[in-house]
């Protein structure tokens, strides 16, 4: 299995981030980095796809609304974001948290303070699901009459 890169790992969790949550670990921290919007968020559409059963068959599920963003700072780093749903403000953040986790000199911190939280939230998440689910699984077996 592929090992992932700190990048994808940090992204993947500002992309499954709640927003009130993010909201608040980032104004926590007061920061106010200089940046431009290079391409404001925007909503727009993506196709899903899944696999059939055993044959592994595409097809296609629907579609999803994304909403992507890009930012730059003042020296040059640039920042993405691609989350499902419509949050504009959300994307922007993200897409920022993106560039300054770039950064050496900002990157722990944000680590610390956000990446961290959110993904040990993330993970809890999870958890939950996984115990919800497990509570409605149903094991069927079969009763062996003795007369055969």
């Amino acid at each position: 299995m592929e090992q992932q890169t700190d990048r994808q790992r940090w992204l993947s969790v500002l992309a499954h981030s709640n927003a009130a949550m993010l909201e608040t670990h980032w104004q926590a921290l007061n920061l106010q980095p200089a940046f431009t919007l290079v391409r404001p968020a925007e909503i727009g559409l993506t196709r899903l796809q899944a696999r059939m059963g055993a044959t592994g068959n595409r097809f296609v599920m629907g579609d999803a609304t994304v909403t992507r963003a890009v930012v730059q700072l003042e020296d040059g780093t640039l920042g993405y974001s691609y989350l499902l749903g419509r949050d504009k403000a959300h994307t922007e953040r993200c897409a920022l948290l993106d560039a300054l986790l770039q950064q050496p000199e900002t990157r722990p911190l944000l680590e610390e303070r956000i990446i961290s939280p959110l993904a040990a939230w993330r993970e809890e998440q999870r958890q939950l699901r996984a115990r919800e689910i497990a509570s409605s699984k149903v094991d069927f077996f079969t009763l062996v009459r003795g007369d055969n």
